[in-house]
């Protein structure tokens, strides 16, 4: 595809009294991040299922429907690819474990919630997390602590979720609680079987959820 293809924004209705200019950016903004994230698309396909080193580039363009040449306007290369798929997905789960805390009532809920968040993200981003589990050393070393950082601070929204649930228990012994249904529920993302039907994948869906809650309320 030819630098102005792949450049060109979509049609954009104009808001009245908008400057023409601001909706042409508006536009070219969306379409830029579209593409940024079709690539992140699929370099965490192209990843789990070849490993980080096994993928070059070019295929990694080709697969979002970009020259490989292309993917050098929104990444500085392989490894920042890596990087911001590693480092914006743990940025989301943080983010995304304080909302659900910040939005319940009790401990319990709290909990519930962070378990069916957990859930959700592990069988929507099974391949982010294949290659998290294979991958994670290939970062650059600040964006690996970068990653290991966001991922402690998760693990802390879970444990004090715990701490209210389970006064008294030392926190050494919640981290070992959260981390393990950590390992039951992502674990699913290296047998997920990709075509499960919805009423299966409503099943597995409550199968982990309610194994999560057991070995939580322990």
């Amino acid at each position: 595809m030819d630098a102005a293809k792949e450049e060109a924004s979509p049609a954009v209705p104009r808001k009245s009294g908008a400057p023409l200019a601001a909706v042409r950016t508006t536009g070219r903004s969306l379409a830029k991040a579209s593409r940024r994230a079709a690539m992140l698309d699929a370099a965490a396909a192209l990843f789990a299922e070849r490993g980080y080193n096994g993928v070059s580039i070019e295929e990694l363009g080709a697969a979002a429907g970009v020259s490989g040449p292309a993917v050098y306007r929104h990444f500085s290369g392989k490894p920042a690819v890596l990087s911001a798929l590693l480092v914006g997905v743990s940025e989301d789960l943080l983010d995304g474990g304080k909302a659900v805390v910040a939005e319940s009532a009790t401990a319990e809920t709290a909990l519930r919630g962070l378990i069916e968040f957990q859930v959700d993200f592990a069988l929507r981003q099974a391949d982010v997390i294949r290659v998290q589990d294979r991958d994670l050393n290939s970062l650059p070393e600040t964006d690996e602590r970068a990653v290991r950082s966001l991922q402690r601070q998760y693990v802390e929204v879970w444990v004090d979720a715990l701490s209210a649930l389970h006064p008294g228990t030392g926190l050494p012994l919640l981290r070992q609680r959260a981390q393990a249904v950590f390992g039951l529920i992502n674990s699913t993302s290296h047998t997920l079987n990709r075509r499960m039907g919805p009423r299966e994948m409503s099943r597995l869906r409550s199968l982990l959820e309610t194994m999560a809650w057991a070995a939580l309320k322990a």
